[in-house]
């Protein structure tokens, strides 16, 4: 079978409608490149004037500007437009200086414009994506190196008095200040080590509240996991606050159910909390992949506009002047 092409001015070489494919490349990076980069640049302008006027219509007053619910829809609406926008002028520019073949009939043209329009797109998000997770990287590793000060700088000033315990972010922690803490109108128990003002030797030292502090919060761990405080923790609680508070039993037992009542309800609003912040993101994750999919759309409709454009040599005209700019 003989091959025939067709030599233009300018020694571009076309093929000839009904053969199997084109000669060179099908695929103009550099068209694709300054595509990526137009969307790029407008995605960042448009974000920086969008957070401009965000941060003007919000305050941290209460009562003062827009609601936080307000204020999250309007952003991602906002990205949704710079989505269209940005990707849609980056498709329109490749497919608008892409080189075009003309021989190669219409709908094949639209094919490869959009397609071209597509690949802006790719490479778009996967540059975004990289430099999101460059700069994750840095916020965890300055995040991690801070943590690491905090804490050797707490173990240290505990180490320094002594007797001051770093506070944890476990619901048991106030439980355990509410336990020690004494009976109104009625005299605490004397510290550990202080001699005893009666006629009696002390045969016991009642450890202090750093001492027992490891044990009361793994008893109140261990019950808030199963959902209630076992009897024998109970009865053990209960003697331990009557022995340091000097309450009877009874009323130290009453003291533990409540603490327990209390540190199970923290527990419950962080785990409310947590929660409805898992919902928030998987709301925040269809929704960006729901504007993602819009870009990709409106840079393939962008590019086959730009390619269209180009065949038929029309001239843009904006704001009334026939430069783009």
């Amino acid at each position: 079978m003989d091959t025939t092409t067709v030599v233009r001015e300018g020694g571009d070489l076309h093929a000839l409608p009904g053969q199997p494919h084109l000669p060179g490349h099908y695929l103009s990076w550099g068209a694709i490149a300054a595509g990526a980069l137009c969307a790029a640049a407008i995605s960042f302008l448009l974000i920086t004037f969008g957070s401009a006027i965000g941060l003007s219509a919000v305050s941290p007053w209460p009562h003062v500007g827009l609601s936080p619910t307000v204020a999250l829809v309007i952003a991602a609406l906002w990205m949704a437009v710079v989505q269209v926008v940005a990707f849609a002028a980056g498709g329109y520019v490749a497919g608008r200086v892409r080189n075009s073949w003309g021989a190669v009939v219409a709908h094949e043209r639209r094919f490869r414009d959009g397609m071209h329009g597509l690949i802006v797109w790719a490479v778009g998000l996967l540059a975004a994506a990289l430099v999101a997770a460059s700069a994750a990287t840095i916020a965890a590793k300055a995040g991690t190196e801070a943590a690491a000060t905090v804490t050797a700088g707490a173990l240290g000033g505990a180490a320094t008095a002594g007797n001051a315990t770093p506070r944890g972010a476990n619901p048991a922690d106030y439980a355990f200040d509410y336990l020690m803490r004494p009976a109104p109108g009625e005299a605490a128990a004397p510290p550990a080590g202080q001699a005893p003002t009666g006629p009696q030797p002390a045969v016991y030292r009642m450890p202090n509240a750093q001492e027992l502090q490891p044990s009361v919060l793994r008893i109140f761990s261990d019950g808030l996991r199963a959902g209630t405080l076992p009897a024998a923790d109970r009865t053990y609680l209960a003697s331990l606050v009557s022995m340091r508070t000097g309450m009877s039993q009874a009323d130290s037992e009453k003291r533990v159910d409540e603490a327990f009542q209390r540190a199970k309800e923290a527990e419950d609003k962080v785990r409310a909390a947590a929660d409805k912040a898992r919902k928030a993101s998987v709301l925040a994750a269809f929704l960006a992949a729901a504007t993602l999919a819009i870009g990709c759309a409106a840079a393939c409709a962008g590019a086959t506009a730009g390619g269209r454009h180009r065949d038929e040599q029309t001239e843009i005209r904006l704001f009334g002047t026939r430069y783009f700019w």
